[in-house]
């Protein structure tokens, strides 16, 4: 099922998610295939458990082509439990960033170059994987979800905040 998505400045985004427990299983086959089928209507890179009104820390990502995201390189299909981000080293990377609670806005986020990111796929295996660039940028945004925080609340800069039609006017990339 579509699910409504919370938008910025909805109090509800801004809540600290709870880690999944054994009680929670027998419910998250239902909150993954409405997160994937929200996901897919919004054309979306990435979707965290709390952007539908579900204060659980579980996060979907995956990007093969995305016209949001035209220039952007593949992205596994993940479903994350749980998961935990360590940066790998110091460097950070700007980019350009937009979100489905945050519509028709993109701002330039700072995030980690180089990652690992940890976490149990929905059968409760482990998921461990490094990323860096698109990837880990992707993965880092669907996280903060999880602890109440939206990319324009990691922005330097807000004079790089702008409406997605002002700032990329000849572009495909579009943001509902």
């Amino acid at each position: 099922m579509v699910r409504d998505i919370l938008r910025m400045g909805d109090p509800r985004l801004l809540e600290r998610s709870r880690e999944v427990m054994p009680g929670d299983w027998p419910a998250l086959a239902t909150l993954l295939a409405d997160m994937r089928e929200t996901m897919r209507a919004r054309d979306g890179a990435g979707l965290a458990a709390p952007q539908i009104d579900v204060r659980l820390r579980v996060v979907i990502f995956g990007v093969e082509r995305n016209a949001r995201y035209p220039d952007a390189e593949p992205v596994p299909w993940t479903e994350l439990v749980n998961p935990v981000i360590t940066p790998l080293d110091t460097a950070m990377e700007e980019g350009w960033e937009g979100c489905l609670s945050v519509p028709g806005l993109r701002g330039v986020v700072p995030r980690h170059a180089h990652i690992r990111y940890r976490g149990l796929d929905p059968q409760g295996r482990v998921i461990e994987r490094e990323a860096s660039g698109f990837h880990a940028r992707v993965v880092q945004h669907e996280c903060d979800h999880l602890d109440g925080i939206l990319y324009p609340m990691r922005m330097r800069d807000l004079a790089r905040l702008g409406f997605t039609d002002v700032l990329f006017p000849d572009s495909a990339v579009i943001d509902e």
